[in-house]
């Protein structure tokens, strides 16, 4: 028994940065996924007794509960103005929001183009899923055209609502930003794209850099009335090409991390 012990080997288990904790995220919803990806990065890096982390308004609102890190919740929107004050005060601190796209692109755009315009160091992980999930679906910013809602039941019409947002085009023309950059979690190569990602945002931020953002396309298979498989079927197909995954800016330095 002993040596049958001795021999068993640990292939997978739980990140130290997070906690033990039953999520309140819906099946097949991509939340779980970068949290445990931005856990593992905390992790590796070795920053965990020195990371704080900002939860947003929306689905990620209970953030604070799944990473065994120091977190504050912000009001809607302010989480880069609450991460640009601890980080000011704290600068040997790594501070992180974690933001949806009706927290950073509809109430919250102007928080975010300030605070990358003004090169803050710290870094931001955007869930892009196209829908307000926590409220109902209703149509966010970055709604693709056509796309139905529950506020938009016949599609999103541009000459009435405007295009989508395209967050990491705009972020990367502000000269404060360091690193840009669009990735997705809909199959294990882009899960691995994505983690590079994160932990590179966090080391730019660990050599004071400036502004890093990780924007990941994400699913809403609740809201979007699909299964789990559908809804990433549906996002390959639909939000990837008006969404293009890529380096949207990487400032000198940043390759050499």
């Amino acid at each position: 028994m002993v040596e049958a012990e001795k021999q068993e080997r640990i292939v997978f288990s739980r990140p130290k940065a997070l906690t033990d904790t039953t999520t309140h995220y819906c099946p097949g919803c991509i939340h779980g996924i970068v949290h445990r990806l931005i856990a593992e990065a905390i992790d590796e890096l070795g920053i965990q007794d020195r990371t704080i982390g900002i939860a947003p308004v929306g689905c990620s609102v209970l953030a604070y509960h799944y990473f065994d890190v120091d977190f504050a919740e912000a009001a809607h929107g302010r989480a880069p103005a609450m991460a640009t004050g601890l980080k000011r005060v704290q600068p040997d601190k790594i501070v992180f929001t974690y933001q949806g796209d009706g927290d950073l692109a509809a109430i919250g755009t102007n928080e975010i183009i300030h605070a990358v315009n003004r090169g803050e160091n710290i870094t931001t992980f955007f869930i892009n899923n196209a829908i307000y999930g926590m409220t109902g679906g209703q149509m966010a910013p970055t709604t693709l055209p056509g796309q139905v809602t529950t506020s938009t039941p016949f599609g999103r019409d541009v000459r009435a609502a405007g295009y989508p947002l395209r967050v990491c085009e705009l972020m990367a023309t502000l000269a404060g930003a360091a690193y840009v950059v669009r990735r997705t979690a809909i199959n294990p190569r882009e899960i691995r794209r994505l983690k590079k990602a994160i932990v590179t945002a966090f080391k730019v931020q660990m050599a004071g850099l400036g502004y890093s953002l990780v924007e990941v396309v994400s699913n809403c298979p609740t809201n979007w009335g699909m299964t789990p498989i559908e809804s990433l079927e549906w996002l390959e197909k639909n939000m990837l090409p008006y969404y293009p995954l890529g380096d949207f800016k990487v400032a000198e330095g940043v390759e050499n991390l």
